[in-house]
């Protein structure tokens, strides 16, 4: 019997033997397009603490580190046997990543890394699995014998976000798991720097693997830079790793100013165009910058009023579509910006993955070129080389949108993609 209700997938069942699908035969489809990332596959617990909490336990304030296994289980027991345990929801930075992508684009994803072999009904492991979107493929994650990696998260009074970790198996995953035909065919590779804390961590190397093989395949890699006292303590390590390999880099301003020591965030998104193709910053209530490439032929003028701050109508190319520095024959830097959707959120639930939640937007986009690219090679949209569909103006408001909807919610995983019409949403927001 089919289900009822309005729905873009239709769902059936009785499932039977020939519309039964595996993951690799979806993934082998024509048309079909993926993202790959390797992630600490880690369940965030959500806690309300004050600021003295932070300060006796010496957790430096909006940063994320490693904490003992045996303090991870002491707060959280103390916690949960108070009820002051706010919710428990499957974590990490590339998973949300890409879970957001998933139900953004109803396209599948596959997640790298390690998980808990024995699977138990209500352990971490199981509440990630049950948490996570069903077109994320999971089936090439290694099983180890440690427990699920724990994230406990700190939520003080004005909504910042301090993570102590405790480590499990989240760095365990090894290089020979890395699946080199599922990353030889993804639209993109989705890393993340955390894995750089541990450079003797097995995950450490396969990360290093990945993205070998996504650079000598043509596969776009994407680097999220995690937090800035990671990017401070592991700079020396980062910087080869960018210039190398990345091609899209996001982060936050706090993040952008440890990695290139420049607090303007157009005149730092325009320094990290000379290490990456393509710059995503968010800037909080500022809203947030996109920087790239463009070859000088293919440039189109925006139709918006120009804008000027460190860089002189820094906005007039914005219409035009990203490409890798080295597919431009005369190269030419263009950037966009643009304010919080509806001035952001009234009450601001939750600002944790709100930049990642961005950036399945870009990856949605940059899946999507690739889509139409197979589909329609003759088309017009293919004249070049690029690295996105729309323009990077347009990319803009999409990613800003997303983050809206993460910012409105307490998890940073979508439970379902946008609405298809804004204007009730809008009626909405403006009558409270």
């Amino acid at each position: 019997m089919k289900f009822p209700g309005r729905r873009k997938t239709k769902h059936y069942f009785p499932v039977t033997e020939r519309a039964r699908e595996s993951f690799n035969e979806e993934l082998a489809r024509r048309g079909n397009v993926y993202v790959v990332g390797i992630d600490q596959l880690l369940v965030d617990i959500e806690i309300p603490v004050t600021d003295e909490f932070l300060l006796e336990h010496k957790f430096s304030k909006g940063q994320s580190l490693v904490i003992d296994d045996n303090l991870a289980e002491k707060i959280y027991s103390y916690f949960k046997e108070r009820g002051q345990i706010r919710g428990e929801y499957p974590g990490g930075a590339v998973g949300n990543t890409l879970h957001n992508f998933s139900v953004l684009s109803e396209c599948p994803s596959v997640a790298l890394g390690a998980i808990n072999k024995v699977i138990q009904v209500g352990d971490y492991a199981f509440k990630y699995i049950c948490n996570t979107s069903s077109k994320v493929n999971l089936t090439y994650l290694q099983p180890s014998d440690k427990p699920m990696g724990r994230a406990l998260t700190f939520v003080t009074p004005d909504a910042e976000r301090t993570f102590a970790i405790s480590k499990g198996c989240m760095n365990s995953f090894r290089d020979e798991s890395v699946p080199t035909d599922v990353i030889e065919k993804a639209s993109a590779l989705l890393l993340s720097a955390y894995v750089f804390r541990d450079p003797s961590a097995p995950i450490y190397g396969a990360t290093l693997r990945a993205a070998a093989i996504a650079k000598n395949a043509g596969v776009p890699v994407v680097l999220s830079l995690g937090s800035s006292g990671l990017v401070t303590d592991q700079k020396e390590l980062l910087l080869p790793f960018i210039k190398e390999y990345a091609n899209v880099l996001a982060m936050n301003r706090s993040e952008a100013l440890a990695i290139n020591g420049i607090d303007d965030p157009l005149l730092s998104a325009e320094a990290m165009l000379e290490w990456v193709d393509m710059v995503l910053l968010t800037v909080g209530s500022s809203g947030l910058y996109l920087a790239g490439w463009c070859d000088r032929e293919k440039l189109r003028p925006t139709k918006d009023p120009l804008h000027s701050k460190s860089i002189v109508d820094y906005n007039m190319w914005e219409y035009s579509r990203a490409m890798k520095h080295s597919m431009c024959t005369d190269p030419l830097k263009i950037y966009t910006h643009i304010n919080p959707f509806m001035g952001g959120p009234q009450v601001i639930k939750n600002t944790n993955g709100a930049g990642d939640a961005a950036l399945a937007a870009i990856l949605h986009d940059m899946s999507a070129n690739l889509y139409h690219r197979q589909m329609v090679p003759n088309s017009p949209k293919h004249d070049a080389s690029y690295l996105t569909y729309s323009s990077l103006g347009q990319i803009s408001k999409y990613a800003n949108r997303v983050s809206f909807e993460v910012l409105s919610q307490n998890s940073p995983r979508l439970a379902r993609g946008l609405p298809e019409r804004e204007d009730s949403l809008e009626e909405a927001y403006w009558a409270k």
